[in-house]
C-alpha cells in the first residue's frame, strides 16, 4: 500500500506493518478524544516516524495513487477531527484493524 504523509511524501508499506501503524493510530484517536493538542502532535509524530522507518520512501518524481493519506505532525485537533469525520470510517486514519 502507498501512504502519503501530507507535506512530506509517499511511502510504500506492506500489510505486515498494519499492527504497528494501528497502535500509533490508536494514540492519535485517544488524543482527539481527550481534546489534547500536545498529545495529538506527539501521536502524529510517532505515526509519521513509524511510517518513515518501516516504509520505503518513493522518489518525488514518482507519483503513485495513495491508498491512505495521513496529516502532517502540525495538524490541529480540528483538522484531525474533520479528517476522521470525512473518512466515514470508525477505524481511525489507518484502516484494517485486526481484533480491535
Amino acid at each position: 500500500m502507498i501512504i502519503r504523509v501530507l507535506n512530506e511524501g509517499q511511502f510504500r508499506m506492506t500489510d505486515d506493518h498494519l499492527s504497528e501503524l494501528n497502535a500509533c493510530d490508536d494514540q492519535v484517536e485517544a488524543a482527539v478524544e481527550a481534546d489534547d493538542q500536545e498529545q495529538l502532535t506527539a501521536a502524529l509524530t510517532t505515526l509519521i516516524g513509524t511510517i518513515r522507518s518501516l516504509g520505503q520512501e518513493l522518489p518525488d518524481d514518482l507519483l503513485e495513487d495513495s491508498d491512505l493519506i495521513v496529516p502532517d505532525a502540525e495538524a490541529t485537533l480540528a483538522d484531525v477531527r474533520s479528517w476522521l469525520s470525512d473518512s466515514g470510517s470508525d477505524e481511525g486514519l489507518i484502516p484494517g484493524r485486526s481484533g480491535s
